[in-house]
This record gives structure tokens, sequence and C-alpha cells, in this order.
């Protein structure tokens, strides 16, 4: 097994680290990461591992390369797998080849893991294809981050301003005047067309074409900094064609994800799907109760009970588990009739075997009340296993209505324990511009560590976007009104709610 592992993390779409990259990350005992490297790959990692930044941003060096090399040897040298985790590829300006030469001079062992290079990946999100048979059969990549100041330059500029290929410059934007300069002496046409990425493939990709010889003003104009790609050639007239990336309803925008972090899985990926650079933020944690001995009891004596309800996910999967802890499975509920509040628990239900025999049209406590005394639950012995703190809304309605209920704990939420500094510098900064709640709980919990007054004053920033009217009931006891609130109190009906804002604005 080597001691280190050279891993290319791409060029920050999570969707784009390999298979094999993953299942290095997934077992590791260090990982060595970069700026270039999606935080959102550290994930992956395993409890315990040593997680370790070593990353370089606009000159400013965590550590230098000499050191971080050290730092692989020394890790390897202490019998650890070393994950060394480098934005795009290793070998392509990623100084991987030199970390490989200096564990092998210590005598360690190393495996190189490609990665998809941004050369590549970020022009074809901006809808440049950097090779097309009708405009460059070839493709230089070449460094941009030479000093313009040095004598002789690296580069042969007569043959790359000569040549029909596609130039593709890394870390080009601070020397960009000089490349167009270079270029344009050696013989390519002022008129060439050009076009810079920034952040390619990321929720922050933003792309703007220009020519040779006005690249270099309108990139000053219109903001664009490093890291950004610069693309040269006759592909990119290709750009407004074949942009697909830049077409994601929700790109540029930040969006606060304050579900518990079990659940915000489902609403952070529709809403990265949509293009968004998704906050995770969650004000819920949820856990099993310390005492499960009354689920056990119930789950032992369900033959005394004619109606099963769900009311959530995190319901169906603590009742499962203790049904499982006690040798049980999906046969435990035959004779049972069962209940689910929304499709997201019915789906949660029918991935253990059981179809819902009724899921109300609109998933409140109100609505479940009316459809369920339309199947006649009145005089009725009815379990709901749920939060163990939760609107009294549906049991009160049901016993109201002749039914008799036995409400079941099967699980809690607390307060969920994250800074809120980064979130309120956030806003304040104008990177995130949606708060999403999803229940009444999220409200609560997120002012509790949010006070309303601390938000107030940045209000005007944001969108608040709620799940439904009483998580917008709940939101208004703090003062604030929702801007968005779905017609289905569904997780990918809010996400298009929020889509379809950012498209009137």
């Amino acid at each position: 097994m080597p001691n280190v592992y050279l891993i290319g993390a791409g060029p920050g779409d999570p969707g784009l680290l390999t298979v094999k990259a993953k299942a290095i990350l997934e077992t590791c005992d260090v990982l060595v990461y970069d700026y270039l490297a999606n935080k959102a790959f550290l994930d992956y990692c395993r409890p315990g591992a040593e997680i370790i930044y070593v990353g370089k941003k606009g000159g400013d060096h965590t550590l230098p390369q000499g050191e971080i090399n050290k730092l692989l040897v020394a890790k390897a040298k202490e019998g650890k797998v070393v994950a060394r985790l480098k934005g795009g590829d290793p070998y392509v300006f990623g100084r991987g080849a030199e970390e490989a030469e200096e564990l092998l001079e210590d005598g360690l062992t190393f495996e190189v893991i490609p990665g998809v290079t941004s050369a590549v990946a970020a022009p074809a999100y901006a809808g440049i294809p950097i090779t097309h048979r009708k405009y460059a059969s070839s493709v230089s990549f070449i460094t941009g981050h030479e000093d313009p100041t040095k004598d002789e330059s690296a580069h042969n500029w007569d043959a790359l301003a000569k040549a029909a290929s596609t130039l593709v410059f890394f870390m080009g934007v601070k020397n960009l005047e000089d490349i167009s300069r270079r270029l344009i002496e050696g013989g390519r046409s002022p008129e060439t067309p050009a076009a810079l990425v920034r952040w390619g493939t990321t929720c922050r990709h933003r792309s703007m074409v220009s020519t040779l010889k006005d690249i270099p003003r309108e990139a000053r104009e219109k903001g664009f900094k490093a890291p950004s790609l610069l693309v040269v050639g006759e592909v990119v007239q290709l750009h407004d064609k074949l942009n697909w990336f830049e077409q994601r309803p929700l790109l540029g925008k930040g969006v606060v994800v304050t579900r518990s972090r079990e659940q915000a899985s489902d609403l952070t990926r529709v809403l990265s799907d949509m293009g968004a650079c998704t906050w995770e933020f969650p004000t819920i944690e949820v856990a099993p109760l310390a005492d499960t001995t009354p689920v056990r009891e119930a789950v032992g004596n369900l033959a005394c009970f004619d109606w099963l309800v769900f009311t959530s996910v995190n319901g169906v999967k603590y009742f499962w588990h203790e049904m499982q802890a006690m040798g049980k499975d999906a046969r435990a509920l035959g004779g049972l009739m069962v209940a689910a509040i929304g499709p997201a628990t019915a789906q949660a239900l029918a991935e253990r075997g059981i179809r819902a025999d009724f899921v109300p049209e609109k998933y409140v406590a109100e609505s479940v009340v009316e459809g369920l005394l339309a199947l006649q639950i009145g005089g009725k012995r009815v379990l709901i296993p749920r939060a163990l703190k939760a609107r009294e809304v549906l049991p009160d309605e049901l016993c109201r209505a002749g039914a008799q209920v036995e409400v079941l704990p099967v699980y809690e939420t607390k307060l969920a324990s994250h800074d809120p500094d980064e979130i309120v510098a956030s806003i304040e900064e104008g990177e995130i511009h949606y708060l999403t709640f999803t229940s009444s709980s999220t409200v609560e919990n997120f002012f509790q560590m949010i006070p309303a007054d601390r938000l107030a004053p940045l209000r005007e920033r944001i969108k608040i976007a709620c799940i439904g009217p009483i998580t917008a009931a709940t939101l208004a006891k703090y003062g604030f009104t929702p801007d968005i609130q779905p017609e289905s109190y569904t997780i990918p009906a809010l996400a298009q709610a929020v889509a379809e804002s950012a498209k009137e604005s």
C-alpha cells in the first residue's frame, strides 16, 4: 500500500471528484489539502482523521512548497496513510511531481490519482470546447504566472501566437495585459476571441467573452480576479451557444439551509443542482432518546392499535431502529393502517416495505386530521411516533374526533451548536441572498442562535423562504414575514420557489 496518495480534487464541482479519490479520502489517516480543493470533500474523511490545510491564496502561503514536502514525508514516516488533495490534477501545474520526487528520495512510495483539470472542465461549463473540428485541432496549456519583468520568458510567444491551437492560460489574470501584448506582438490577431472563466464549475462560476486586445480592460471593468482561466482561440465563439451551466437559476446565489445536518442533504442537493452556493447552518440536532423502553413496549403491543401515523422521516427512522433491535420487520405492522405526513415520509416507509394507506394533499396537521376523519378514524386506536417536543394539533384534533390517541416520542431535537458569526458576516458581505426554514423548530432555534434584533438590520439584504403557513406563523412571532412560500409544502417545492424568486429579481 502506498504511503502517500497524490490526489486530484478536480476543478471544484464535488461531482467531478473521481470514485477512486473518494475511496482514499474515506480511509486515509491524514489529509493534506489545498485552497482550491472543495471543502465539501473533507466530509468524506473518517472520524479521527487528521486534516491539515496548506493552501496558497493570492501569494499568502500557509506553508511554502518545501515545507509541504517535508510534512508529507514526516506523516508518511509515522506509518500513516496520507492523502494529498490538490485542486485540479496533481501533474497539471500542481507541483505534484515535485512532491513525488521528495517522497522517493526519502524511500517512501506514492500513487497518483489523476483529477479533472480545470483547463478542460471550466471552459466546458462555460460553453467553450477547447477543441472543435471546425476551429481547433490542438490545445496548449500554459502557465500565466510568469514574472513579466524577467529578462527571458519560458514561453515561445511567437510559436504560441502563430499556432492554430486553443491556448489555455492558468493563473493568468495578474499578467493579462502582458499575455495579450506578447501574443499580439507575436502575430496573433487582436480580434481573436478570448474568454475568462472564474471559479469554473463551482457555484461562484462566472465567465466573460471579449477579444485578445480588449480583454485586459474589460476584465478590470468587470472585476475578474484570480482564480480565473484565460482561453484564447476561435472556439470561444461557441460560448453563447453552448453555455449550459450559466443557465442555472440560482447560480451565484447564497442560500442558507437550516435543517438538521442529517436532513440537510436533500435540500442542499436540490439547491446545488440549481447552481446555488449552499450554506449549511443546522439549527437542530436530531438524537435518539436516552430511554427507549416506552418505544419497545409500544412495538411489542402494536396489535392494540388500528392506525400508525408517522409525521416525519425521523419518526420512521427511529421507530424502525427499535423494531429492528427487537428482531422485527415490516411484518410487525400487519393489520395496521399507516399514514404518512408528506411524500418524504411516505418514501421512507416505502424503503422499508410499507406503502402508506394515507398521504394528505397538504402536509400540515390540520389537513391530516380532515383526511383521516374521512377514513373513519373516529373511535379508532392511533399511535403517533414523533419527536419528544412537537405541535399538539394532530393528537388533540384526533382525540376531539373520538380517536384514542397515544403519542410516542421516538427521538428528540436539540439546539445545534454552530458559530453564527460566519452567517451574519456573509450576509453583510452580500454572499448570502436567501434564508430557508423548513419547520417551526428551525425558526425558533435559528433565532436562539442569531437574535431577531441582529438579523433585522440585514433584512433588506436577504429574502426569507418558509416551507408552509405554520412555519411562517412561527417566523411572524419574531417580527418577520416570509418573501417566499410554496403552494406545496415540500422540499422540492421550496427549492423551486426560491429559484422562481431568483428569476424575478
